[in-house]
């Protein structure tokens, strides 16, 4: 098996970092930022399909405290199965999204596939003083989150049609949110360090910030928010098989109190799509973090814990 070795130069940030978005200096003070994202369907409408979709792939732009400049469409799409009517309710979706963003789509590129596909490509600038990254938490921080947790079990609820009107319509209006009010919230108050939470869970991302940062957190999961439904459908064993391989993945470099049963830590590893923010603060600048994002309607905001230094384990999860 052959290794892959980046050869990256030294001023870019790029795939050898756990970072949301490729980072590229264009000068002494701004930097170019690029992502992609793209999955299946996880709603049956079209339109909400490429709106969840625009909006996810938008998201690594603003973790890193940047503006989107235009994007590029990505899709897959099985033409000789479904009408070309889906297909432009999907792009209209992302269309609209893209419209709320104050940015346009200036192209793509569509393949035939058997399962329809979409995301886009997004391209963002930041100023040097703004990049928000995701390494540099420090002792004593706490830690925002700016959305509930729980899209990956309400969506698998949905696809089994367990799921009622206002647990599906509850986790679209999550997902189809946009980080950018949270993003220029932080990015005006000045924070240490910031990701989003999507398909590696919360405890995957924060994972991700505490290695690269050499620190530790610790969070209580009743700080935590969940979307309605997400505890009983959790308990029931109705999980997403990404969240489980989530939990695989990260438990060995968590400390999990004992009083935590196993549901509630898939809970906290369940694969999100359209997350909020996580951001690491400092103490001092925390209540003012908190109160600008609820006066600009960022709800719900919660603080889940905090940073401290290095321990024998990454993450430690408290009841």
């Amino acid at each position: 098996m052959s290794t892959l070795k980046s050869t990256t130069p030294g001023n870019v940030i790029g795939f050898d970092s756990s970072e949301d978005a490729a980072v590229y200096p264009m000068n002494d003070d701004q930097f170019l930022l690029q992502t992609v994202d793209f999955f299946t369907p996880i709603v049956d409408d079209p339109f909400t399909f490429g709106q969840i979709a625009a909006v996810n792939a938008l998201s690594d732009i603003y973790a890193m405290g940047g503006k989107p400049l235009f994007a590029l469409n990505v899709v897959g799409f099985p033409s000789d199965d479904l009408p070309i009517s889906v297909l432009s309710d999907i792009l209209l979706g992302g269309e609209d999204i893209a419209s709320k963003a104050g940015i346009s789509i200036l192209g793509g590129h569509t393949i035939k596939d058997k399962e329809p596909k979409y995301g886009m490509v997004v391209t963002g600038i930041v100023n040097k003083e703004n990049m928000t990254r995701n390494d540099s938490a420090k002792q004593d921080d706490l830690l925002v989150l700016t959305k509930p947790l729980g899209s990956g079990i309400i969506t698998t609820a949905i696809k089994q049609n367990f799921a009622d009107e206002q647990m599906i319509e509850s986790v679209q209006d999550v997902m189809k949110t946009l980080n950018n009010t949270a993003s220029e919230v932080m990015t005006d108050i000045g924070v240490n360090a910031c990701t989003d939470i999507t398909g590696y869970g919360l405890l995957g991302h924060l994972l991700e910030m505490c290695k690269s940062s050499q620190v530790t957190a610790e969070i209580g999961f009743s700080s935590i928010p969940f979307l309605e439904g997400v505890f009983e459908f959790a308990q029931k064993g109705i999980v997403p098989g990404g969240s489980k391989r989530n939990f695989e993945f990260v438990s060995p470099n968590i400390k999990f109190d004992n009083a935590l049963a196993d549901h509630q830590k898939l809970m906290l590893a369940d694969a999100q799509t359209s997350g909020g923010l996580l951001i690491s603060v400092s103490e001092d600048k925390c209540q003012l973090l908190i109160q600008e994002l609820k006066k600009q309607n960022v709800t719900p905001v919660a603080i889940i814990g905090r940073i401290i230094g290095k321990t024998d384990s990454f993450i430690k999860v408290h009841n």
